[in-house]
């Protein structure tokens, strides 16, 4: 997360200033000491928050587009109308200012009160929502169903101890030490209270009697739904190895993972994350971030090859590699017998802490069990409903019709799975809103953000431009000559400008 700006910017909009002064779509001023931003759309001028409500990012170097603007880091999207995150990852509204007009002037001086949501009508409110998953689909979804009004029963079955947290911080800024545990929670534990969602932690569902309407946990409960959600996740994949079951041997998805391999670092000296792709480079330059010496073991010959290409893969390494990470790449770890870690090249490397990130698997038993269509996924229509009506699934279990790649596909990103949540939520309602988000996610190594935008599992081309090693680059994934994903490093607008370039040419 990016400090808070030290103090007031650009000129005080209580002085008011002139229409021409909006010269582009944004002119960024401050009401006291507050940031306030001059949005240009059309004919009119709004009055919001300056910075993104998810990780304080600059809006004024985002993207206006229509009666919204875009955050330049994360995608998230705002009405300038009402202020609401319309699009995770943001998930609070921003406040709006009134724009008075004055001795051809305009001057702001005052927030309005918060306005309502733009909800649509529900067709139908079922009085019992049940959400199995309390992590970012599951959330979303009920934080959405409770803003667009929804007063029935919403219960959020959940096997994690914790409350839904931002789990990206998990291998970032948390794990690195340099963001409290207080950023983690997505709500305080109060919101549950307050919005009448009964999150029930450390519970696990058994079974769905999809006929009966009702779900049976492992106490023998049953609780009953007229719509459910499927949010059940992912798990990190376990390597088959002697040894793999030791205390200093650590997976990272949850709160708990995190604190057990922070505990683990703790006076350590040297560390081995097994996996050189997203997960374990972020652990990596997390630990690497605390002090510890850090080696990479992964099967991979380039890291993240396989999703940004062998370009980005080198930079990506020979970033590490400048903070010091060392690489066993074409390698894996056989065995682990206390603090050694016999290679299958022969290698034996010692560690004090290890960390496995070898990819996950969608937890799909439960859906199986049940009778859902499953096809290395949950199987779910352009509205995230399952074979089975009245339950949907969101998040890393399903595969969805996707419009811009014309394939179905299923995608692990924290801000897919918020999304997801978000239309399964007014779908659960009603209202019948397809899934058209373009997938997005992004990932930090050190200072050096990496943000991708589509989805392009083959290419057989990638145009760069710019230059990678200066870390000032686009990457567009193309497949008979059409982008199928965007990957940059200090491009957002145009990050941004390819995602809405993608929403407009979907089949």
């Amino acid at each position: 997360m990016a400090d808070q700006q030290a103090g007031p910017a650009g000129p005080d909009l209580t002085l008011g200033v002139a229409f021409s002064d909006v010269s582009g779509a944004t002119l960024l001023g401050h009401v006291g000491d507050q940031d306030v931003l001059l949005v240009r759309s059309g004919s009119e001028i709004f009055a919001i928050d300056a910075h993104c409500s998810h990780y304080h990012g600059p809006l004024a170097e985002g993207l206006v587009e229509g009666e919204s603007i875009r955050c330049p880091w994360h995608h998230a999207c705002f009405d300038l109308r009402t202020g609401e995150a319309v699009r995770a990852p943001a998930l609070s509204a921003l406040s709006v200012w009134k724009v008075e007009h004055e001795g051809g002037r305009m001057i702001v001086r005052q927030k309005l009160e918060q306005p309502r949501p733009r909800i649509k009508a529900a067709v139908e409110a079922p009085a019992r929502i049940v959400i199995v998953g309390g992590g970012a689909a599951g959330f979303a979804a009920a934080e959405m169903l409770r803003r667009q009004d929804y007063r029935g029963s919403i219960v959020i079955l959940s096997s994690e101890a914790a409350s839904p947290v931002d789990r990206p911080n998990l291998s970032t800024d948390y794990l690195a030490g340099s963001a409290p545990e207080d950023w983690l929670p997505l709500r305080p534990d109060d919101f549950y209270t307050d919005a009448s969602i009964d999150l029930r932690l450390n519970t696990e569902v058994t079974s769905i009697d999809s006929k009966a309407r009702n779900v049976v946990l492992a106490d023998g409960m049953t609780i009953p739904y007229d719509r459910l959600l499927l949010a059940t996740g992912a798990e990190p994949a376990r390597l088959p190895i002697p040894g793999a079951d030791q205390a200093h041997v650590h997976v990272l998805r949850s709160l708990a993972d995190c604190r057990a391999i922070i505990a683990s670092a703790n006076g350590a000296r040297r560390a081995i994350v097994i996996g050189a792709s997203f997960i374990g480079l972020e652990a990596a330059a997390a630990l690497r971030t605390r002090g510890l010496e850090v080696h990479v073991v992964g099967l991979e010959q380039r890291p993240m090859e396989r999703v940004l290409g062998p370009a980005m893969g080198d930079f990506v390494r020979a970033l590490h590699e400048a903070h010091g990470v060392v690489f066993h790449l074409g390698d894996t770890v056989t065995s682990i017998d206390g603090k050694r870690a016999a290679l299958k090249s022969g290698d034996v490397l010692e560690a004090d802490v290890v960390v496995v990130g070898v990819g996950v698997r969608p937890r799909l038993a439960l859906a199986e069990k049940a009778g859902l269509a499953i096809d290395r996924g949950v199987i779910v229509n352009s509205y995230l409903e399952t074979s089975v009506p009245g339950i949907y699934a969101a998040g890393d279990i399903a595969r969805w019709p996707d419009p811009h790649s014309g394939e179905t596909i299923r995608v692990e990103h924290w801000a897919v799975a918020e999304r997801q949540g978000q239309t399964t939520a007014r779908n659960m309602l009603g209202q019948r809103e397809m899934f058209d988000a373009v997938p997005f996610f992004w990932s930090q190594h050190y200072d050096v953000p990496i943000n991708y935008v589509g989805h392009a599992e083959q290419w057989d081309e990638i145009a760069v431009d710019g230059n990678i090693s200066a870390k000032d680059c686009l990457l567009r994934y193309k497949r008979g000559g059409r982008v199928l994903a965007v990957a940059s490093i200090y491009r957002d607008v145009a990050s941004l400008e390819a995602e809405v370039a993608m929403e407009r040419a979907k089949d």
